[in-house]
C-alpha cells in the first residue's frame, strides 16, 4: 500500500527532473543575470542598457506589429479552412495533409525558402520579367523598401505558421456536438448566424489555445526574420541573439530575454481574461 501511494510520484518524477534542468534552472538564471550587471550589482543596469540602445524601439515595434497583423491573420484564415475541412466529405485527409506540410518545415528553411522567391535574383522576380511586367529585377529585401520588406516577412509567416492554428481549430471543431447545428437549422438559423452563435462560441477554448500559442511563437520569430531582413529588419529575438553572440554582453541578452517573456506574460493574461472561457469548457 505504502508504493501505491507513492507510485504517482514515482511517474511524474522524471518529467519534473527534465522540466527542472531544462526550465526552471535556465529561467532562475536569466533572472539572476538580467538584474545583475558587468561589475557585479544587482540593480536595471542591463535594461537602462537596452532601452538606450538605438535598436530598441525598432524591435520592439517591429515585433509587436508583426504579432499584431500576424496573429490575426492567421486566425481568420485558420477558421476558414478548418470551416472548410469539417464539410468536406472526400478529400478531407488530403487537403489537410497538404496544408499542414509548413509543419514539417523549421523556421530557418522557411526563411531559406521565402529567401529564393524574393531575393533580387529570384524566384518571383525571375517570373514577372518573363511576362514582362517589370524590366528589371526588383530589390524587395532592403531597409529602402521597408514596407515591401515587411510584407514578405508576414506573408512568410502566415505560410509557416498558419498550420498549428489550423490543426488545433479542427481538433476543436471535432469536439463541437453536430445536434447543436441541427438544432439552429431546426429553428430556420440561417449559416452565418449558426457560425456566430454556435460554432465560435463553442470553439472558444481552442481560440484561447491557438491564439496563446501562436502570439508566443510571433512574439518570438527570429529565422524567417534574420534570413529576409538581417539587420534591416531588427525584432527582439534578433537583438537577444545579437547582445548574446555578436557583442557578448549576456547581461542584456538576458534583459531582452526577460522583457519578452513578460510581454508573453501580459498578452497570455489578456487572452485569459477576455475570451472568458466557461469552467465546464476547459
Amino acid at each position: 500500500m505504502k508504493h501505491d501511494r507513492w507510485l504517482p510520484y514515482y511517474l511524474i518524477a522524471p518529467s519534473l527532473l527534465f522540466m527542472g534542468a531544462f526550465f526552471l534552472y535556465p529561467f532562475i538564471q536569466i533572472f539572476a543575470e538580467a538584474f545583475t550587471s558587468s561589475d557585479g550589482n544587482v540593480g536595471l543596469a542591463n535594461f537602462t542598457r537596452i532601452y538606450q540602445d538605438f535598436n530598441f524601439w525598432p524591435s520592439l515595434k517591429n515585433t509587436l506589429l508583426l504579432t499584431g497583423v500576424v496573429v490575426p491573420l492567421q486566425l481568420v484564415l485558420a477558421i476558414g479552412m478548418a470551416l472548410m475541412v469539417t464539410k468536406m466529405n472526400k478529400g478531407r485527409d488530403s487537403i489537410l495533409y497538404i496544408w499542414t506540410i509548413p509543419l514539417g518545415i523549421s523556421d530557418l528553411a522557411a526563411g531559406i525558402i521565402w529567401l529564393a522567391i524574393l531575393e533580387q535574383f529570384g524566384f518571383l522576380n525571375s517570373f514577372l520579367s518573363a511576362v514582362s511586367v517589370i524590366d528589371a529585377p526588383a530589390s524587395w529585401l532592403n531597409y529602402q523598401n521597408a514596407f515591401a520588406l515587411f510584407l514578405a516577412v508576414v506573408v512568410a509567416e502566415i505560410w509557416r505558421g498558419t498550420a498549428i492554428v489550423l490543426v488545433i481549430l479542427v481538433s476543436g471543431m471535432g469536439l463541437i456536438p453536430k445536434e447543436y447545428d441541427e438544432a439552429g437549422q431546426v429553428f430556420g438559423a440561417s449559416y452565418w448566424q449558426r457560425l456566430w452563435k454556435i460554432t465560435l462560441p463553442m470553439l472558444r477554448p481552442s481560440i484561447q489555445s491557438a491564439l496563446i500559442l501562436r502570439t508566443l511563437l510571433a512574439l518570438e520569430v527570429f529565422a524567417v526574420v534574420m534570413m529576409l531582413g538581417g539587420s534591416d529588419m531588427p525584432v527582439l529575438m534578433s537583438e537577444t541573439f545579437d547582445w548574446q553572440f555578436l557583442y557578448q554582453q549576456t547581461g542584456a541578452a538576458a534583459a531582452y530575454a526577460v522583457l519578452i517573456m513578460l510581454i508573453s506574460v501580459v498578452i497570455t493574461g489578456f487572452y485569459i481574461k477576455f475570451l472568458n472561457v466557461p469552467k465546464e469548457a476547459r
